[in-house]
């Protein structure tokens, strides 16, 4: 890898993937910036920031000339919001960095995929990368992954522009923006709940193996496919949960929501701004969802270097 560029920079992967790549590899790295403050961060962790957006493919393309390797981690998360939204960051924004990658001459594209594009309502077990896409989608976010995934295989061209989808499963670890500070700040307006009682099982990534999986598709990963990648094992969830919020002084208690009561809460609520919870929030943290990664240990030699024990210690700062 000569030169990478890096979307989501100043975000939870993408300041860790910059770092590993520029400190553990020596791989200098333009990541795009919408912001000062984006462009702050980026210069933080050692990338040049490039200025633009996800709808500015002229400033990509740009800041990709020269690099071999894209990896697209920008992504709009939000537990909530309008679907127009999604669509324009997760769908219409990948399209433009393909776009600016094929024109910008790239050779590899990784796309920071996730679970959620498989998210129907009902439980995810033991899935793999055959499980098809949802006939209907459980909400704003997994309807614009799903598409977002799609465009990006679509997009593969063997021998011109290589493209690659990795699906990490609950991303966490240290410097996470997106989903602990969510249920931290539930917690403390007394708006949390452990749906059903909590007590199924979740596949996990680290953010520190999702960055590990994400370099090996760069390297390794056949062109046009899609790898899961997790923690190893399977736990329960809400044990873990009451592991990373205790990392940081926060007891979740014991209160218990029925999930029928959710689903309700989530139907009739829908229409809300914010709303307590959402069907795509019920779909992939109130119930089972865990997946296979055998074909990332296979074929890319994955192997998820940093332990649930080892990340939680960051997390504490021991």
């Amino acid at each position: 890898m000569k030169r990478a560029f890096v979307t989501g920079g100043s975000g939870f992967v993408g300041q860790r993937l910059i770092a590993e790549l520029v400190d553990g590899r020596g791989v200098p790295v333009a990541a795009l910036a919408r912001s000062e403050a984006a462009a702050i961060a980026i210069r933080g962790v050692g990338a040049e920031p490039v200025r633009g957006d996800l709808d500015d493919v002229r400033a990509m393309t740009e800041g990709m000339k020269e690099c071999d390797v894209v990896f697209h981690a920008a992504a709009h998360v939000k537990a909530y919001g309008r679907l127009a939204e999604f669509l324009r960051v997760n769908v219409q924004g990948t399209e433009h960095a393909l776009a600016a990658a094929r024109t910008a001459g790239v050779r590899r594209f990784v796309h920071i995929g996730s679970e959620a594009a498989l998210a129907d309502g009902r439980p995810i077990v033991r899935a793999d990368e055959q499980r098809p896409f949802p006939a209907r989608p459980a909400g704003p976010y997994p309807i614009s992954k799903g598409l977002a995934e799609r465009a990006v295989i679509a997009a593969n061209r063997p021998g011109e522009l290589e493209t690659v989808v990795v699906r990490p499963r609950l991303i966490w670890g240290k410097g996470d923006t997106s989903v602990l500070p969510e249920v931290i700040e539930a917690v403390r307006r007394k708006r949390f709940g452990w749906i059903g009682g909590g007590r199924y099982l979740t596949s996990t990534c680290h953010v520190a193996n999702v960055v590990e999986g994400a370099l090996l598709a760069a390297e390794r990963g056949s062109p046009g496919e899609i790898y899961f990648l997790t923690d190893g094992e399977p736990v329960e969830f809400r044990g873990f949960v009451t592991s990373q919020l205790a990392t940081q002084g926060v007891d979740p208690g014991g209160r218990e929501i029925p999930r029928w009561l959710a689903r309700t809460v989530a139907w009739l609520t829908g229409w809300m701004k914010r709303p307590p919870i959402t069907k795509a929030a019920l779909a992939l943290i109130g119930q089972e969802v865990t997946v296979d990664d055998a074909k990332a240990r296979r074929e890319l030699g994955y192997v998820g270097k940093m332990t649930r024990e080892a990340g939680l210690a960051e997390m504490r700062g021991a």
